[in-house]
């Protein structure tokens, strides 16, 4: 019911966007979520349903923007300013449960795409 895209190769300093279309039901909360090779799942950013708030990890702050657009069901992730510590499988997560707030913890969502990879080359 998740499907990112835009991954790739970037060098540093470069942009991406990636995006997530998802499908089947009200979505409470989205989020994305980062797993770097031989590290944990970890949180990235997210937003809630009617993009009153949005919460993003102190790592990419102020270089990453969450957005949503609910008429095409589409979650977006402007990364900016990357560096190669960014690289990592990106997964957008969705939550179908009611949840006024952008949560930073993984347990809180119930589905999951199948992650696209950004690498990011100094």
């Amino acid at each position: 019911q998740l499907q990112a895209s835009g991954g790739g190769l970037v060098q540093a300093g470069g942009s991406l966007r990636l995006s997530c279309v998802a499908s089947g039901r009200t979505w409470f909360v989205m989020g994305w979520f980062r797993q770097a090779p031989g590290k944990e799942r970890e949180f990235v950013a997210a937003i809630t349903w009617n993009s009153n708030s949005a919460s993003t990890a102190d790592s990419v702050k102020g270089r990453f923007t969450i957005s949503r657009d609910n008429a095409e069901n589409t979650l977006y992730l402007q990364m900016d300013s990357l560096k190669p510590e960014d690289t990592a499988v990106y997964y957008c997560a969705a939550r179908g449960r009611y949840l006024p707030i952008p949560s930073t913890t993984l347990k809180d969502y119930d589905y999951w795409g199948q992650g696209t990879q950004v690498t990011v080359s100094s």
